[in-house]
């Protein structure tokens, strides 16, 4: 049986930037090999429940202001429609023909850079609360049964207003969140991680909460968390991997 992960993707220059975050996910990768992918990332947020049903699903560059050669990668994975569909009437969710935005494309063009598997996105619900994404999560936990990867895709800390210069010294509120959020996933506390805002500087961590979300929903498709891999960017982006059983 697969694991459900966890993975914070970062900067978009994730995909070219030899960071140690970039490197662990191409080691991942090679030991990991799905027949196909179910990813929820942070930047796919909509009202009710989406999937993708895109055969071909286009990669969308979501961002501005990065050089050229990030807006020239392109991540041509298939899309899988049958299973899209079997979702989205588990699911109730409706179906759409969206691409992969930087939150799938940029970790998954590192731990499959053959875009061999195929992908299919579900999108982040933004009045959902923690309970009802760790649900969706255990909807979605059989799949792994089936040799399917559910990932959430999303950033343990994420403050871009204080972002600082690569390699900058870590804050202590940084630290501090990580290792809260790690005490408690290595603890199987679900109710403090259901009440997550409170941890020890979230607001700080999260000044909205989309990018720690996806954590609940792998947390929900998985069993006891691994912390797999630690570093943090830009001062304030922790990189961290977690796999739940």
């Amino acid at each position: 049986m697969l694991p459900s992960l966890f993975i914070s993707h970062g900067s978009p220059m994730l995909a070219l930037t030899p960071t140690p975050a970039h490197h662990f996910l191409k080691e991942l990768g090679r030991t990991l090999r799905p027949k196909a992918v179910v990813v929820v990332s942070a930047h796919w947020e909509t009202e009710r429940l989406q999937v993708s049903r895109s055969a071909t699903p286009t990669t969308i560059h979501d961002f501005g202001g990065f050089p050229d050669a990030l807006f020239a990668v392109q991540y041509p994975a298939p899309g899988e429609p049958v299973l899209a569909k079997r979702l989205a009437q588990q699911l109730g969710a409706t179906e759409t023909e969206r691409g992969l935005d930087h939150g799938a494309w940029v970790p998954l063009s590192l731990m499959y850079p053959d875009a061999d598997i195929p992908v299919v996105s579900l999108s982040l619900p933004s009045h959902w609360g923690a309970s009802e994404l760790i649900a969706l999560g255990e909807q979605l936990a059989p799949l792994r049964q089936e040799g399917i990867l559910v990932i959430g895709s999303g950033s343990l800390t994420h403050n871009l207003y204080e972002l600082q210069a690569q390699g900058s010294q870590v804050p202590a509120w940084v630290e501090r969140f990580a290792e809260w959020v790690h005490a408690r996933l290595r603890e199987d506390d679900r109710d403090a991680l259901i009440h997550w805002q409170r941890g020890p500087d979230a607001e700080r961590n999260h000044p909205t909460p989309e990018h720690f979300q996806p954590l609940l929903v792998a947390m929900g498709a998985g069993g006891q968390a691994t912390l797999r891999h630690h570093s943090v960017e830009h001062g304030v982006l922790a990189m961290d991997v977690y796999q739940f059983a």
